[in-house]
């Protein structure tokens, strides 16, 4: 195999984007199809990308031309299409969450480790980013000494209308558990949740401040505002016994007018994480060819979805609750 032809499945706002940068061109891949629940939307996108459009994504799935298989659909559709993929033997990239329970999330696990190869990678394009990449090249140098502090910021704009003060938590803040983990190369251990009162422009939700802690005793803090105004923000400083390193929020260039000098900040996450989600796709479908997977496992999904239990778990009880950590199964060690 030469190059990857990769079939998406799910033509929203990240199903749209993936094909964008597929078609824009990927070493490695080709996109040959996409599917939609909306026909016409798909249809739309195929058009435009010279690609197929396919009526449903068991089709896209079992077809003999597609190699492997994004699942940019709902949230609630990723374990069945995750599955679908495994028995059919294609690798196939689920955006997070990896699955919409705990359940399903096992059932992807046990279908993984019976098939005796990884298939699932997990859209946690942060792994990908080049300031997240750079602070653990920093910690693993060992030049900063052993970590203490990890301190995080989400900020959105505007969060969606469905959005609750439970999904900031189970959905927000997965990107942050996640890219803990990644970090620290350990597993969290504890959360502990506090809640400020609910903002005038959101009402209806709050935003959240979550504390972990791991299993060496780091400190990770999670700030999620989903409704900060001023734009899309994420932050990371570690802090270690001989130094920090954080990210570098600050574009490639510097706005001066009408009395301001600093940088526009972006509207949404795409923008800020473009270069990693290229990165992503790029690891994603060299994986493919060589065999070799990288970037977040099922495993990894469904260790931040234990995480995020266990911050729910927390801001229901208001006590500090641990987090479940079941054996690893040797396909992933």
């Amino acid at each position: 195999m030469k190059e990857a032809r990769i079939g998406i499945i799910g033509t929203g706002v990240m199903g749209a984007d993936h094909a964008a940068i597929l078609a824009d061109g990927v070493a490695n891949a080709r996109l040959v199809a996409v599917q939609d629940f909306d026909l016409g939307r798909a249809e739309n996108i195929a058009a435009s990308l010279g690609v197929r459009a396919i009526a449903n994504a068991d089709a896209l799935i079992s077809d003999p031309d597609i190699d492997a298989v994004m699942v940019c659909s709902p949230d609630g559709t990723h374990a069945a299409l995750a599955l679908r993929a495994i028995a059919a033997g294609k690798p196939v990239l689920v955006e997070k969450p990896l699955a919409a329970s705990l359940e399903d999330a096992e059932a992807i696990i046990r279908a993984e480790v019976a098939a005796g190869k990884r298939l699932v990678q997990v859209g946690f394009m942060r792994r990908f980013d080049a300031g997240y990449v750079e602070m653990k090249q920093a910690l693993a140098s060992g030049e900063l000494g052993r970590p203490l502090f990890l301190h995080c910021v989400h900020r959105n704009a505007v969060g969606p209308d469905y959005l609750t003060s439970e999904l900031v938590i189970a959905n927000s803040a997965g990107h942050e558990c996640d890219i803990a983990r990644y970090l620290l190369g350990e597993e969290i251990t504890s959360a502990i949740v506090a809640s400020p009162p609910a903002t005038r422009n959101a009402p209806n939700r709050q935003p959240q401040f979550i504390l972990l802690q791991t299993a060496s005793g780091v400190v990770v803090d999670i700030e999620v505002f989903t409704d900060a105004q001023y734009g899309y923000d994420v932050r990371a400083e570690l802090v270690c016994e001989d130094g920090t390193v954080a990210l570098d929020p600050s574009p490639a260039t510097t706005l001066r007018a009408k009395g301001h000098d600093g940088f526009r900040t972006p509207a949404d996450w795409r923008p800020r994480f473009r270069q990693a989600y290229r990165a992503q796709l790029e690891a994603w479908t060299a994986g493919i060819l060589t065999r070799t997977p990288s970037g977040s496992s099922a495993w990894d999904g469904y260790m931040a979805m234990l995480v995020t239990k266990a911050c729910l778990h927390a801001w229901k009880t208001g006590n500090r609750a641990a987090v479940e950590l079941p054996e690893k199964p040797s396909l992933y060690r």
